[in-house]
């Protein structure tokens, strides 16, 4: 008999917020919690904080979330970046503590994207060297000749979302725009008006090179000692990304040598940046790591985040999170997130054994998207059926892993009788295997269990569900009903589903409470069913 274990909160999770966020962050989060704060900074704060037991931290980039960090920590189970950038977490580290990290990807990419643009202009116009000169009482209109950007190329290295910003608002200066990303589909570019290029190409015709890449070991010093010397001695290099990626010493070099005509940069390979050769340049413009900077962007980030806390500490899949395996989820896939959940505990407890394996098949309409997030649904669904405590979208696999547990998704456009379904088989070590199938229905997209085996049926996965299969025979209805009546146990809906009159039979009832295994066994002997099984679905 396959036993669960209920744990019950007795006090709110705690939140630390270790970095200041926007006041709507705490808006965000609602009542529901208990919020401590700490200077995420100071590390010995830090530590002494995790110590004492939080459920999730939020942070900005001064925190640093490393391997010692998440060790500490009593309990975590979200790490919560408020911005884009997670150089500062460990990933991995994380992960293997069953540690979900999100990050708020979207809520500075408009920011992000103008502060490169405002460090392009004032690179072009010398706009931080002029206003220096005159408030020192030096009218110096000669020594700040600049350049226009009408009809100029600007090259883009790395066109994603921030990239693709700059791109169509510069377009609006008239500049003709490349870019540089082996990631993206020249389709896309195309459709932005946007030619994708080499690097070299790049490097030798851009007028202006806006750096939009993550720092990786593929992209450290990709703008470096080599790369400076196939570009325009006139041209202007902006890196408002992530410092590392344009070697600081080499384009120092290049400046000073007249190879490059000037720079804007608000990112740096140490930070913070204080004393950098590179400030003592006319010809740079530089800012400390404004990037995210705006009101704007701090408060969408910290109410991106605080949703996303409060999804993750509900037990809820979060889209943001970057150590879910899965990536981006489709909105046409998260509906099906909690009934393949259900199917594969349905498929547990009946079987009630541990599946090894289980095989998930989506077909029909939304077989087109990517399906691979509900092999996961499918694990955590049946950790939960044999007992297993505080198991989510991170840890699953990794607890699936320790039981010898594996899922698989398949797609197919065939589906005879539902615009979609998903079939799950489930099967033990020991031979035995079972089929769910459901469906979501209608513009409400209803959960519905339509099959188990070789048995159709129209079933809601509510929270209490009775399962019996026998040898079709009069009078097993009955004295289903009349068994469940005396103990006061309360039918909700009743499906019959047989092979034929005097052949196998299943019978599936919602009923209103749990069943106890005492009354499960007298069922059992009153209909001389093959098996009786109660099941409990937990959300």
């Amino acid at each position: 008999m396959i036993t669960k274990k209920v744990m019950q909160r007795v006090a709110k999770p705690v939140v630390l917020i270790a970095e200041e966020l926007s006041p709507a962050t705490l808006d965000a989060l609602g009542p529901d919690f208990e919020v401590v704060n700490c200077d995420g900074a100071d590390r010995g704060q830090l530590l002494d904080a995790l110590a004492k037991g939080v459920d999730a931290v939020l942070i900005r980039s001064a925190t640093k979330m490393d391997a010692q960090a998440i060790a500490a920590a009593k309990g975590l189970k979200v790490i919560a970046r408020a911005g884009v950038g997670l150089d500062n977490v460990d990933i991995p580290a994380a992960t293997a503590a069953g540690v979900m990290v999100v990050n708020a990807p979207t809520s500075n990419i408009v920011s992000a994207a103008e502060l490169a643009i405002s460090l392009l202009l004032a690179s072009a116009r010398f706009i931080s060297p002029a206003h220096a000169a005159l408030r020192n009482g030096k009218w110096a209109r000669s020594q700040f000749t600049g350049a226009e950007l009408f009809e100029k190329t600007l090259g883009i290295v790395g066109f994603g979302r921030i990239g693709q910003l700059v791109a169509h608002r510069m377009q609006a200066f008239g500049m003709d725009v490349i870019a540089y990303d082996p990631y993206l589909q020249p389709a896309r570019a195309a459709q932005l008006g946007v030619r994708l290029v080499e690097l070299d190409e790049l490097l030798r015709t851009a007028d202006f090179i806006t750096i939009h890449l993550p720092k990786t070991k593929e992209t450290a010093n990709l703008i470096g000692v080599e790369a400076l010397k196939k570009v325009k001695p006139s041209v202007r290099i902006i890196n408002a990304a992530r410092g590392g990626v344009l070697d600081e010493a080499a384009l120092y070099d290049a400046i000073v040598e007249g190879r490059v005509g000037g720079a804007g940069l608000d990112v740096f390979s140490t930070e913070p940046c204080t004393d950098s050769p590179l400030f003592t340049l006319d010809k740079v413009v530089a800012t400390p790591h404004l990037g995210a900077s705006t009101d704007e962007a701090q408060e969408r980030a910290g109410i991106a985040v605080a949703v996303s806390v409060r999804k993750a500490l509900a037990g809820e899949l979060v889209p943001d999170a970057v150590n879910v395996k899965g990536g981006v989820i489709a909105e046409e896939i998260r509906p099906s997130l909690p009934l393949v959940e259900k199917m594969a505990q349905i498929a547990t407890e009946l079987l009630n054994e541990v599946p090894v394996n289980m095989d998930i098949q989506v077909r029909g309409e939304i077989a087109v998207h990517d399906s691979s997030i509900l092999a996961i649904s499918a694990l955590k669904g049946s950790l939960i059926a044999v007992g297993a405590e505080e198991v989510t979208y991170v840890n699953a696999p990794g607890l699936a892993a320790e039981r010898g547990m594996t899922s698989h998704v398949t797609t197919t456009a065939d589906s005879a009788e539902y615009r979609s379904m998903i079939s799950l088989r489930a099967a033990t070590g020991s031979g035995k295997s079972i089929t769910v199938d459901g469906t979501l229905m209608g513009i409400k997209q209803t959960q519905k269990i339509i099959g188990i085996d070789s048995f159709s049926l129209d079933l809601p996965p509510t929270a209490h569900i009775l399962f019996l299969r026998y040898v079709d025979a009069p009078g097993v209805i009955g004295t289903v009903g009349q068994t469940l009546g005396q103990a006061h146990i309360n039918i909700a809906g009743m499906q019959v589903a047989r092979s034929g009159a005097g052949g196998k039979a299943l019978m599936a009832l919602s009923v209103d409470s749990n069943v106890s295994d005492e009354l499960l066994a007298t069922i059992k002997k009153e209909t001389g069913a093959e098996s009786v099984r109660a099941v409990v679905l937990v959300d």
